[in-house]
């Protein structure tokens, strides 16, 4: 039983910091949110430049993709083009840019803030660290009830009821976590391969392995300029980026002109109909290579954080897919009288004045490819180690202007050396392709079961609607997929291998997190153990503030005592500190912490709740500390205040007067206090499986989970405590 459970429900209410309604903050305003027509236009450009690399370089392998051993019949060509120009349309336009974006979480996007989305108006999560105060904060934005409510209440009931339908949804978020993480591997090794690979076209006593060793010395550039930030690399991306379309644009335009504008009938999508009966299989398998025209569509919804909806729905619908549609209507051009050029596309069609203007153009225009799935990479990543799915890694925050905008050097250098052995290792972007095309479209798989959660939960569309939505981009995307799986021993395996190793990597840390609340919740300190404990003749009272973290929102963790046993000295004031993440981007600054006092007054001792979201960055020590204990004197203030109105005979005002003297006199013993030092502690739980623990458990818990804290976690670093004022306390939890 904890202290503050101790004292009664009436006393907690009365004691909470949010009991003055936390100063409501409406209108939060971040980047791209109400912006005015010239911020979205500006917002525009710079996504060109972040978003669509990947998107604008398909056009460098889809055909060679689709046709591996060559063209068979002349009306196979408009039978692809067809297929290609509808599946933009279907997938990257319709499913994304009209309704995916709808479904960001106050402004973020990708699987993370879909599953956020949903954990916020069902029970979900399996730490239970809920708190019915965070409701309160203006950023949660729970609808009331609308049409479709019983629908919707009894979807929540059953997901919340559903050990199994919790660990699905979890298991499918860290998926496709693992798959955009994929995705952040194997478009740098096919865009920049496959863009180096045209150079051939003017040097062909060039060897293969010689393109590849030069692909591999780009590879290193591009990761090794990450750590600058999304906003430097977007803004100097996207006027090279803007050039790569009118080039691809204008080629497309050429080689209608110039061969064969006959191709255009690909619009009528019977050419699609009359390819399958014409090739069957073939025409089935020929949907791998396909799909690869949709390389970086989840880019869009990924990396919203950083942009807003109108700006991606302006910048694709008027800028993208009218470029990427002519250029590949140009290669069907060419294609149409030269098909045995369908290997190497793209470079053969380009007339000869524009080769090296274009290829130049090409190479920058495959690092940012490269580029707008790092970014991806990163953003969903920093909203994984919020949900307490990966270490605590340390996440840099690359623009004080743009909230969203993070580089994770661990994870940069993992990435970057695994694109480098991809690209050795395969060597040529048909097998690089056979592996990409399974992440893209098990991205997308995911991202429409979760948009079918979410339309029943949060949205309450009609079922009708949701039923569309899921059958007919559901279908869509599972014959892709079945198509794509066919290759899997051809290169299909590496996305599988990778994806488990990471899924299995995170599932261990989070059920490993999981368990460790548990067992801190289980065995907190019960409130007579903490009045003898601090009534020890040995314990003393030392000068400044302690700041004890815990993951605990309620009661006093198992850590304390043995602080006091080690060090029989507790500081003057004395915090026991929570940092908690909710299912939402952001936290308003003025509601960020919950105060409730821990025992008698004198005693100086505290419980703090720091809420933050999924995006929101932890201020700097000195910054938090200050923040923290301002908030600290505001709540004593209010606290007398609040005590003082329950005194209905206190006619000449003395109770009142009388609390908040003491009240002065305590915000002026913390102000003392905290000029002589605030001291930072943590405990260094060294977590063992309980003995009579099964062998699977053992490993999971002594060795894989040992690993990932000693090699990854720097929880210090994650929540910007100094070392000089750190002071860890090691203590072992079996589980």
């Amino acid at each position: 039983m904890s202290v503050e459970a101790a004292e009664g429900a009436e006393t907690m209410a009365r004691r909470d910091s949010l009991y003055r309604n936390a100063e409501k903050v409406s209108g939060d305003r971040r980047h791209g949110s109400g912006a005015s027509w010239r911020q979205t236009v500006l917002l525009a450009f710079q996504s060109i430049g972040v978003v669509y690399g990947d998107l604008g370089t398909s056009p460098l392998y889809t055909y060679s993709g689709t046709f591996p051993n060559g063209i068979r019949h002349p009306d196979d060509l408009l039978g692809v083009l067809s297929l290609i120009l509808y599946t933009l349309i279907l997938l990257p336009l319709l499913k994304y840019v009209f309704i995916v974006l709808y479904a960001n979480d106050n402004g973020d996007g990708g699987t993370f803030a879909l599953y956020s989305l949903i954990s916020r108006y069902a029970q979900t999560r399996m730490i239970p660290n809920q708190q019915d105060e965070d409701a309160s904060v203006s950023n949660y934005s729970l609808q009331e009830s609308s049409s479709q409510t019983r629908r919707a209440q009894w979807v929540k009931r059953r997901l919340e009821s559903s050990k199994a339908a919790k660990i699905a949804l979890f298991t499918i978020t860290i998926l496709g976590t693992s798959m955009v993480m994929g995705d952040g591997t194997l478009t740098p090794a096919i865009s920049v391969l496959s863009a180096v690979s045209g150079i051939r076209e003017k040097a062909p006593d060039l060897t293969q392995s010689q393109v590849v060793w030069i692909s591999v010395a780009i590879l290193f550039l591009l990761f090794s300029v990450q750590r600058f930030g999304t906003d430097k690399v977007g803004y100097s991306f996207a006027p090279i980026i803007s050039v790569w379309f009118v080039l691809i644009a204008s080629i497309g335009v050429y080689n209608l002109a110039a061969h064969d504008a006959t191709v255009l009938r690909a619009l009528n999508p019977m050419y699609i109909v009359d390819y399958f009966r014409r090739n069957g299989k073939e025409a089935w398998l020929s949907l791998g290579g396909v799909v690869l025209c949709t390389t970086g569509t989840e880019a869009m919804f990924a990396d919203l954080g950083h942009f807003n909806i109108r700006a991606i729905q302006l910048s694709f619908s008027f800028i993208i897919f009218p470029s990427v549609a002519l250029c590949y209507m140009g290669q069907a051009s060419y294609l149409h009288k030269f098909p045995q050029d369908v290997a190497d596309t793209f470079y053969k069609s380009i007339p000869a004045a524009m080769f090296w203007p274009t290829f130049i153009v090409a190479i920058l225009a495959a690092i940012i490819a490269s580029q707008a799935m790092l970014s991806g990479a990163f953003a969903i990543l920093s909203k994984a180690l919020s949900l307490g799915c990966f270490p605590r890694v340390e996440v840099v925050h690359t623009s004080k202007k743009y909230a969203g905008q993070v580089y994770i050097p661990e994870v940069n250098f993992l990435i970057g050396a695994a694109s480098i052995i991809v690209t050795l290792a395969f060597q040529t972007t048909t097998n690089i392709g056979n592996a990409y095309g399974i992440c893209v479209v098990m991205v997308f798989s995911i991202t429409t079961h979760l948009m079918t959660v979410v339309m029943l939960l949060v949205w309450k569309k009609n079922i009708a609607f949701i039923a569309a939505f899921y059958v007919i981009f559901g279908a869509t995307e599972l014959l892709y997929l079945s198509s794509i799986l066919s290759k899997f021993a051809e290169g299909g395996y590496l996305p599988f291998c990778f994806s488990l190793v990471l899924m299995a990597l995170m599932a261990t840390w989070h059920y490993v997190h999981v368990c460790r609340y548990w067992y801190e919740l289980d065995n907190v300190v019960p409130a007579a153990d903490l009045t003898a404990l601090l009534g020890r003749p040995d314990v003393r009272r030392v000068p400044g503030v302690g700041l004890l973290y815990s993951e605990l929102v309620q009661g006093i963790p198992p850590v304390f005592p043995r602080l006091v046993d080690k060090m029989p000295s507790v500081h003057a004031v004395f915090v026991f500190m929570s940092i908690k993440n909710l299912p939402i981007p952001r936290v308003p600054a003025p509601e960020r912490f919950i105060f409730r006092r821990v025992g008698p007054a004198e005693d100086s001792m505290f419980r703090c709740v720091a809420r933050y979201g999924y995006t929101d960055q932890i201020e700097a020590a000195k910054d938090f500390s200050a923040s923290l204990l301002d908030g600290l004197k505001l709540f004593i203030y209010e606290e007398a205040a609040f005590s003082c109105s329950q005194h209905t005979d206190d006619d000449d005002g003395s109770a009142l007067r009388a609390a908040k003297a003491a009240a002065e006199e305590e915000k002026r013993f913390i102000d003392a206090e905290l000029e002589r030092g605030v001291v930072y502690l943590t405990g260094e739980a060294d977590v063992m499986a309980a003995p009579g623990s099964s062998v699977m458990k053992r490993i999971v818990v002594n060795y894989v989970y040992a690993f990932l804290r000693r090699n990854l976690s720097e929880s210090h670093k994650a929540l910007a405590i100094p070392k000089d004022q750190l002071l860890k306390v090691g203590i072992t939890y079996e589980i």
